[in-house]
C-alpha cells in the first residue's frame, strides 16, 4: 500500500491572449506530449490586459500511465535530471518550468511554432488515494500515508535518477 506512482503529468502553457499563439501552444503540447491539447479559458474579464471572460488564454494536457513516465524522463533531461528543491509540496505534487520547449529531447524547432516555455505539475498517489474524491464516504488520507516532500524526493531520485538541488 505504500508503493508510490505517478497519477498524472499536466503539460500547461498560459499565452494571454486568443487566436494566433493559442494554436500554436497547441501544435507545440502536441509536438511534445503526441496527444490533443484542450483550451483553458478566462475565469474573470480583465480590461488593462484586454482579456474577456470565457476567452481562451491557455492550452494544457494531461498525460496518464505509461505514456507519462516516457515523458517524464524526457521532460528532466530537458532540465539536466535537476530539480529544485522548493519544486515540492507536503501532498505529492512536483511543479517545475521549462524555458524553451525546443529543449526537450525529441522536440525539433518549427519556425511556425517559435519558442515557448511550459510548466510542468506532477502529481504522485498511493493505492487508497482515491478515498479523498470518491462520490460515497469520502474521508481524508491518514497522516502516515501522505506523500510527504522528502518521500517525494527520494521516490524521484531513485525512479528517474533526478538530483534535488
Amino acid at each position: 500500500m505504500k508503493k508510490i506512482t505517478v497519477a498524472k503529468v499536466v503539460l500547461n502553457m498560459g499565452v494571454g491572449k486568443s487566436g494566433e499563439p493559442i494554436e500554436r501552444a497547441k501544435r507545440a503540447l502536441l509536438q511534445i506530449s503526441g496527444q490533443q491539447p484542450s483550451p483553458r479559458m478566462a475565469r474573470a474579464t480583465q480590461r488593462d490586459w484586454g482579456v474577456h471572460k470565457g476567452e481562451p488564454i491557455g492550452v494544457a494536457v494531461t498525460v496518464r500511465k505509461q505514456p507519462a513516465l516516457d515523458l517524464l524522463k524526457r521532460l528532466f533531461a530537458a532540465k539536466g535530471n535537476q530539480i529544485k528543491g522548493s519544486s515540492f509540496d507536503n501532498f505529492g505534487n512536483i511543479s517545475f518550468g521549462i524555458r524553451e520547449h525546443i529543449d526537450i529531447p525529441g522536440v525539433k524547432y518549427d519556425p511556425n511554432i517559435g519558442i515557448v516555455g511550459l510548466n510542468i505539475s506532477i502529481s504522485l498517489t498511493r493505492p487508497g488515494f482515491n478515498i479523498r474524491v470518491r462520490s460515497k464516504h469520502k474521508a481524508s488520507v491518514g497522516e502516515g500515508h501522505i506523500i510527504t516532500g522528502d518521500v517525494a524526493k527520494e521516490f524521484l531520485t531513485r525512479e528517474f535518477g533526478v538530483q534535488v538541488v
